[in-house]
């Protein structure tokens, strides 16, 4: 086995592929069982304008090593940012050291061996940038003076944004597994703000991509964030009342979030979710489906193989409403005497089935009257008991179209009937995240407000 004697400043795959097998060997020199290691390297460029003037620029170069070892079921981790080899030698006798004091847990060890992904797809998730400092701040200036040329009524800035990373992640195992690709993820986003005294609003807008090439253009951004910060002007309140709900689509992730909360292997089986034991049962509308799909080019959740080395697959979380299974990882699957699904480290690509077209009009013209949120505030969501009540902004809509904006509301129900409440999802499908879902409209929700 060849070694890596001295450490440049920028590692390839196949140096990090052998300093993952030396620290393997020293785990098993050591009289580990079993053991796995994760190496990443991850460079960066990140720039912040303010009216006009740059706030703050930023170049990180991170890199980190961890290392896991199990005595029979006894495991112990550590971890360092020194490739070298006597670091690496010093990372892995820690770990062993910590594992001969833990006690012993029954589902502790490596994911299965005939899991392991012996075919991972190149699914295009590498894009380098190559920004310059200077060009950074061209953009996030353009960005941020389209925003404050809009409308005469914009007239303050909390900043335009611009930022450039570039990522290389290895995973080995003592299965004999050693993988790893590189990733990339761009941004542009700007923040600006409206009126004066009380009636100061502000909003936002981004574009976020694997491939710079695209992202939407800086002017394009930064009107839309005036766009929407000049729309919230003047907000009235409501009087307390229920009515039917719809959620942007970027506000809809947050709600797909919450179920994935409540799935996850580790939530089943310390027993606090509101989903407790749910696979095969009823939890959205039976015109409803939410689909894995790990393997999309581009996109940003996509992924070969989980943090286990298991294979990724292709699979439907909610089918006709019904929950199929929950996200696994290798231990919280033991835990629960069941079979890890490739999700150790998260879940890949949740693509949440449209059943509405039309676009965001569409969906409004759904709605009738009620209300159509843009910005929740507050972190009140009780995964355990499924109870939501978060603070709220957005619009009073009426016969399908807006009527005024308001603010200083709070809207409130239970997770559980605001699933089975989901009359429709749009079109409209937000691609920038992990989950991919268009805007989602609920029968009814509590609005609190005078």
């Amino acid at each position: 086995m060849s070694a890596i004697t001295t450490v440049p400043a920028r590692l390839t795959q196949a140096d990090l592929e052998i300093i993952i097998e030396h620290a393997l060997e020293e785990a098993r020199v050591r009289g580990a069982t079993q053991a796995e290691a994760a190496v990443s390297q991850d460079t960066g460029l990140s720039v912040g304008v303010r009216l006009g003037e740059v706030e703050t620029l930023e170049h990180q170069r991170d890199r980190s090593m961890g290392i896991t070892v199990y005595f029979d079921k006894r495991k112990g981790s550590a971890g360092t940012a020194d490739f070298s080899p006597e670091a690496v030698r010093a990372t892995v006798a820690k770990a062993c050291s910590i594992a001969r004091f833990t006690a012993e847990d029954a589902c502790a060890g490596l994911a299965d061996a005939a899991l392991m992904a012996t075919a991972p797809p190149d699914l295009d998730l590498s894009h380098p940038w190559s920004l310059t400092a200077d060009r950074a701040i061209e953009l996030a200036k353009a960005c941020e003076a389209a925003a404050l040329a809009f409308d005469p009524r914009i007239n303050n800035s909390e900043g335009a944004s611009v930022a450039s990373h570039r990522g290389l992640h290895v995973y080995g195992n003592t299965h004999g597994f050693v993988g790893g690709y590189p990733t990339t993820s761009h941004t542009l986003s700007c923040v600006v703000l409206a009126g004066t005294g009380e009636d100061m609003q502000r909003d936002y807008w981004y574009s976020s991509s694997r491939d710079w090439r695209e992202l939407e253009e800086p002017e394009v951004i930064g009107r839309e964030s005036a766009r929407r910060t000049i729309a919230r002007l003047d907000p009235r309140k409501l009087a307390t009342r229920r009515a039917p709900v719809l959620f942007v689509p970027e506000l809809a992730r947050g709600l797909i979030g919450h179920f994935v909360a409540a799935i996850r292997g580790s939530s089943q089986y310390r027993q606090s979710s509101f989903l407790l034991n749910s696979v095969g049962q009823q939890i959205f509308p039976a015109d409803f489906s939410i689909s894995e799909r790990p393997h999309l080019r581009k996109a940003m959740g996509s992924a070969p193989f989980d943090d286990e080395g298991v294979a990724t697959r292709d699979r439907e979380l909610i089918a006709a409403g019904v929950l199929t299974g929950y996200i696994l990882s290798s231990y919280s699957a033991r835990k629960l005497g069941l079979q890890t699904t490739g999700n150790a480290g998260g879940s890949h690509n949740l693509l949440v089935a449209p059943n509405s077209t039309g676009g965001a009009a569409a969906m409004l013209a759904r709605l009738g009257t009620g209300l159509l949120v843009t910005e929740l505030m507050g972190q009140g969501v009780n995964t355990v008991t499924g109870d939501y009540s978060r603070g709220a902004a957005g619009f009073w809509v009426e016969n399908g179209l807006i009527q005024y904006p308001v603010a200083e509301i709070t809207i409130a129900g239970n997770l559980r009937d605001m699933f089975k409440g989901i009359a429709a999802v749009g079109d409209d499908v937000d691609v920038r995240g992990g989950t991919r879902v268009g805007s989602i409209l609920l029968k009814e929700m509590t609005i609190a407000g005078e």
